[in-house]
C-alpha cells in the first residue's frame, strides 16, 4: 500500500492549487475549514488511507495554494475542486467539507453534482451570512490588512475550538495557530470577502439526492446542532451525528471519533 504523501500542483485558472494524496483505493476528497489547510485532516486521513485514496486540497488562499485575483468566491473554490479532481484523475467521489469546505461543496453540487458520489457536511451551514455577519467579515478583512493577522487568529481560537480542547489540548491549539499563520493578511481578507458574498444554499438542500452525513460538535458555537438540524430537515435521508467534546474544528479536535463516523459512512457508500 502506498502511504507516501504526494505533492502535486494543479494550475487552476489564476491560482496554483496544491493538494496531497495518500493511500490507495476508492477516492475521497476532504476539504478543510478556514483559516486552516490540508494539515487539519491529516490525523483522520492517515487512518482512512488504510482503505481509501484520500485527496487533501489546500483551498485557494489557504496553506500552500495561491490566492489569485480578488475575493476567493465559492464559484472559484468549486472550480478549483473540479480541477484537483481532474488532475488526480477522479471522476466521481465522496466529498467531505468542514465550514468553508461545506460552503464550497454547496456550490460544487450546484455546478458538478454528477461528480458527487456522497456528501459530508461538517460544522457548516446552508444560509448566507446575515447583514450583521457579512459586515463583521468585511470589517475583519479590513482589520487584517491594517493590523496584521495575529490579533485575528488569536480571537478566532475560542470560536473555532471547543472549551474542552482549549482547556485540555494546548497542542491542538498551537497546531491550529500554526496552520492559520500560513495565511497572509491578503489571503485572510480575500477569503473573508468571498465568504461574505457566498449565496444562500437553503434551496440547494432539497436537491441533494446522494447519501449525506451531517456532523457537528457539541461545543460548536458557530454552526452547532441547530444548523445541522436545519440541514437534516431539508436533505432527504441525511444522517446527523454530533461529536462530543468538540467545537467548530471537530475532526481536528476528536480525530478518532471523526474516523469512526467517516469510515462507517464511506464504507456504506463506496
Amino acid at each position: 500500500m502506498n502511504m507516501a504523501l504526494q505533492r502535486i500542483k494543479s494550475k487552476s485558472d489564476d491560482a496554483e492549487i496544491v493538494y496531497l494524496a495518500l493511500g490507495e483505493g476508492p477516492p475521497v476528497i476532504l476539504l478543510h475549514p478556514f483559516p486552516a489547510n490540508h494539515e487539519f485532516w491529516l490525523p483522520v486521513a492517515n487512518a482512512l488511507a488504510a482503505r481509501y485514496r484520500v485527496i487533501l486540497p489546500d483551498l485557494r488562499g489557504h496553506g500552500d495554494s495561491g490566492l489569485g485575483e480578488g475575493p476567493a468566491t465559492m464559484d472559484k473554490h468549486a472550480a478549483d475542486i473540479a480541477r484537483v479532481m481532474d488532475d488526480a484523475e477522479v471522476g466521481r467521489a465522496p466529498l467531505i467539507g468542514v465550514s468553508i469546505g461545506g460552503y464550497a461543496l454547496f456550490e460544487f453540487w450546484r455546478k458538478n453534482r454528477g461528480r458527487v458520489a456522497a456528501l459530508g457536511l461538517c460544522n457548516t451551514k446552508a444560509p448566507a451570512d446575515s447583514a450583521e455577519a457579512r459586515a463583521a467579515r468585511l470589517q475583519a478583512a479590513n482589520d487584517v490588512i491594517e493590523s496584521g493577522t495575529e490579533p485575528f487568529f488569536e480571537s478566532m481560537i475560542p470560536r473555532l475550538l471547543g472549551k474542552t480542547t482549549r482547556e485540555s489540548r494546548p497542542d491542538l491549539v498551537d497546531g491550529a495557530l500554526r496552520m492559520m499563520r500560513k495565511m497572509s493578511p491578503d489571503d485572510v481578507a480575500q477569503v473573508q470577502r468571498g465568504m461574505a458574498d457566498r449565496p444562500d444554499s437553503m434551496d440547494t438542500l432539497k436537491t441533494i439526492n446522494v447519501a449525506t452525513l451531517l456532523v457537528t460538535g457539541d461545543e460548536d458555537i458557530l454552526t452547532g446542532r441547530n444548523e445541522a438540524e436545519l440541514m437534516h430537515q431539508h436533505i432527504h435521508g441525511s444522517d446527523l451525528r454530533v461529536i462530543p467534546k468538540a467545537g467548530h474544528y471537530s475532526p481536528w479536535e476528536q480525530p478518532e471519533e471523526a474516523v469512526k463516523l467517516l469510515r462507517q459512512f464511506l464504507d456504506g457508500v463506496s
